[in-house]
């Protein structure tokens, strides 16, 4: 068998021109793989749009079938020829729009018009209910219809564009500030009503309209003012609800700078007391169809800024160290660049809540409790502290009680600065202040020995805090300073023979005649029965409890002609007012005191002898005896109801409106509250002035009456019937910037009169003088208590 041979290779053809060709394989699948990805990514979009379109259009076709009324807004969007044509039956009047509304059992609001449109609040009448029983549960939106068919129609015709059902926040939310401040109730899951819808002015411009619905709850000593906001798209005809706000302190919703940006913040004010608490939210955009804008909240959880000074600083801002917190940021702010709008959002909003809190620590205030917490509450605890130790035994028993009713925020605030440095001696001392307050002393005492084991602790001088908070206190030493004499008080005449001298201590500036020891029979006195005078340091009201006089007669004698401040002054003016509303005055000069029970007397000889009843004219206020330096006047310039309602519509028919009410009140008047125009027909000569008494910055309306003009409103024969009793002394009504009432003495029965507003020596806000059966008092608004104090 023969051998296979092994296959020769052929060599390759020699040939200069033959070039070498390598064949290349692609990849290809991985390409392929991504356009497959793509390609269906598109498809499911497509899928999408397609079949919101096939709803959007179902929709709109139920509409066109069921409801075509609420499609006027498409017009908008579509040529003549394609318009969606409204018939008649869908398309009404006013008369009609009102009698459909009166067939459903409700009833029609004020209409607001906007341009070819207008908002319609509808109203139900609640049950069992004393006053505002008409509350708003709807809202409709209305676009005039312009087809030609009824451009030939007398009356004008409207189609409905929208339509959404109204509830009133839940109780628990309107009240949550106060329960967050006092831990008081919760509050319940039941709706408030709202009453009201107004136009929130002062957005800015371009950002649409807005509204906002308003009703009101009292809640203890607070009147809180509460709603929804709302939002009009005049383009679509479309109004939509978007927060919902409560303010304790009867404050509305308001447009605010802010963020330093082109667009305005709305600002709610939820403070509480002395407490700042602000919401701020910002307009953003969304591109959906009827509803353009929300609303959103500028929180401090999370900080937006990860940097842990930053985020220690908004750590002390939510505890309420606002201003410590912004100074810590204003030195970041400088140090990084490029930090983002949300940081800086939230340093603005600190900044908004320092503002306030250091205004109020800025400010003297008459009560030592507020001066002692606005300054806690800034953060400045060696002010505070030298405050408290200043203060009397009253006045400590008052920061205590302050100290005992913190829920928790004052706490907060020092565990955050102990976090920044606990070795703050005078942080450690309020910590053991407020937990004695709330707990007693072997609480504090336990505090300070747990949290500061190993740290210096001043403990002598914290012992003796503790004991000046329960008011163990001794003596007062003298005063070492002297002051302008600022006193206020009632005056009465008394005979020489109804005095004993010798239960008086003369503390005359010049008792060299001797006329207190060798009084005359026929010399007239006055006795002046003192209702509040500066020591120096602070304002005091009767009863003085806690004047601890020295024990011999000089020492005493030192120690009231200083703390008084009649080295400088002992001079009283004296103003008397008599049945025919004549005024007379004369002064006298203080001679002599008398300290009984709290109860603080000055013996002063007139100069000029005016007549004072011994025992005080029927309602006519008692003779005033005031130092010069202790009262400032005001008198803004006066206007009338009417005027106020011609400068302002809305502003003067809501005054108009709150005047009648509490006249209402005090049975003034009769019947239901007539409308504007009859109101402003009788009360539009009244005399009314503006003025800022509350500090809230937006003035208060002053209603000043003579008794003739309520008496006038009455039926004929009531007339006759009053005039014998006819009291000559004018009556005030005080209205707040939301037209509730925080002052009135009107009321044929009421004991008191507000004879002026002053302006009281280091004090943040005016005084109302006010003459009772027993004297004078001086109130200013408290912003803890939301009431004249």
């Amino acid at each position: 068998m023969a051998t296979p041979r092994k296959p020769i290779k052929k060599p390759l053809p020699k040939n200069s021109n033959a070039r070498l060709v390598k064949r290349v394989v692609k990849n290809t699948s991985q390409k392929s793989n991504k356009t497959r990805r793509l390609t269906s990514l598109i498809a499911l979009i497509i899928l999408l749009l397609l079949t919101s379109l096939v709803i959007g259009f179902a929709w709109i076709s139920f509409l066109f079938i069921f409801q075509p009324q609420q499609l006027g807004w498409i017009n908008k969007l579509l040529p003549q020829w394609a318009q969606i044509k409204v018939a008649k039956s869908e398309a009404q009047t006013l008369a009609q729009i009102e009698a459909d509304v009166n067939k459903l059992g409700l009833q029609k609001g004020e209409i607001i018009f906007n341009e070819n449109s207008f908002l319609l609040p509808i109203y139900k009448q609640r049950s069992n209910c004393q006053s505002d029983c008409k509350e708003i549960v709807e809202l409709r939106v209305y676009q005039q219809a312009l087809d030609l068919e009824f451009k030939t129609e007398p009356e004008k015709h409207y189609q409905l564009t929208t339509q959404i059902a109204i509830a009133g926040p839940e109780e628990s939310f309107v009240i949550a500030p106060l329960v967050n401040a006092t831990n008081e109730n919760q509050g319940s899951s039941i709706s408030l009503p709202v009453t009201e819808i107004k136009r929130l002015e002062g957005a800015s411009k371009g950002s649409g309209t807005w509204y906002y619905l308003l009703g009101q709850r009292s809640e203890g000593t607070y009147n809180i003012n509460y709603g929804h906001i709302l939002y009009f798209n005049p383009a679509r005809y479309h109004i939509q609800q978007l927060i919902s706000w409560t303010s304790p302190t009867g404050t509305l919703p308001q447009w605010q700078q802010v963020t330093g940006n082109s667009n305005k913040e709305l600002v709610i004010n939820q403070t509480v007391g002395l407490e700042p608490q602000l919401q701020v939210y910002q307009v953003k955009s969304v591109k959906t169809f009827l509803n353009p804008v929300e609303l959103n909240e500028i929180t401090l959880k999370p900080a937006a800024l990860k940097d842990s000074s930053f985020e220690k600083a908004i750590s002390m801002a939510r505890s309420g160290l606002w201003t410590p917190a912004y100074n810590s940021l204003k030195f970041i702010k400088k140090q990084k660049k490029n930090i983002s709008s949300n940081a800086l959002a939230q340093i603005d909003v600190i900044r908004l809540h320092s503002q306030i809190s250091k205004n109020q620590a800025d400010t003297t205030w008459a009560s030592p409790s507020q001066q002692v917490i606005a300054n806690l509450i800034d953060g400045r605890w060696g002010k505070a502290l030298e405050a408290f130790k200043t203060t009397h035994k009253q006045n400590s028993l008052e920061i205590s009680q302050s100290l005992k009713a913190d829920s928790g925020r004052l706490w907060s605030r020092i565990e955050a600065a102990l976090q920044v440095n606990p070795s703050q001696k005078e942080v450690q001392a309020w910590g053991a202040l407020i937990l004695a307050s709330q707990y007693g002393d072997a609480r504090a005492y336990s505090w300070l020995k747990e949290q500061f084991k190993g740290k210096p602790v001043n403990l002598p001088e914290i012992q003796v805090l503790l004991k000046h908070l329960k008011g163990e206190v001794t003596a007062q030493s003298l005063p070492t300073t002297t002051h302008t004499s600022k006193i206020i008080g009632s005056a009465q005449s008394i005979e020489s023979k109804q005095v004993n001298f010798n239960d008086w201590l003369q503390i005359g500036a010049d008792n060299s005649d001797n006329s207190t020891n060798n009084p005359s029979n026929n010399q007239k006195w006055y006795q002046v029965k003192v209702s509040t005078f500066h020591d120096g340091k602070n304002w005091l009201k009767a009863p003085f409890t806690t004047l601890n006089l020295p024990k011999t007669a000089p020492e005493k004698q030192k120690y009231l002609r200083s703390i008084l401040g009649l080295d400088n002054d002992a001079t009283l003016q004296i103003a008397v007012w008599h049945t025919n509303s004549e005024q007379q005055s004369t002064t006298a000069t203080i001679k002599a005191v008398q300290l009984t029970n709290g109860t603080l007397r000055l013996l002063v000889l007139p100069n000029n002898s005016v007549h004072i009843s011994t025992s005080g004219e029927k309602n006519q206020p008692q003779a005033l005896a005031t130092t010069t330096s202790a009262l400032e006047w005001i008198q803004p310039s006066p206007t009338t109801l009417g005027q106020l309602q011609s400068i302002d519509s809305q502003r003067g028919n809501a005054v108009l409106k709150g005047v009648w009410r509490a006249l209402q009140a005090t049975n003034s008047v009769k019947g239901n509250l007539p409308n504007v125009q009859t109101i402003q027909q009788k009360l539009g000569h009244w005399p009314v002035q503006e003025l800022d008494i509350t500090g809230n910055g937006k003035p208060e309306i002053v209603l000043t009456a003579s008794n003739e003009a309520i008496t006038s409103l009455a039926p004929v024969a009531k007339q006759t019937q009053n005039k014998k009793n006819l009291n000559s002394r004018p009556r005030t009504l005080i209205l707040s910037d939301n037209n509730s009432i925080i002052y009135t003495d009107l009321g044929q029965n009421s004991q008191k009169s507000l004879i002026a507003i002053a302006n009281l020596s280091q004090t943040n806000l005016p005084s109302l003088l006010i003459s009772e059966s027993d004297g004078y008092t001086l109130k200013r608004w408290s912003q803890k208590n939301q009431r004249f104090e």
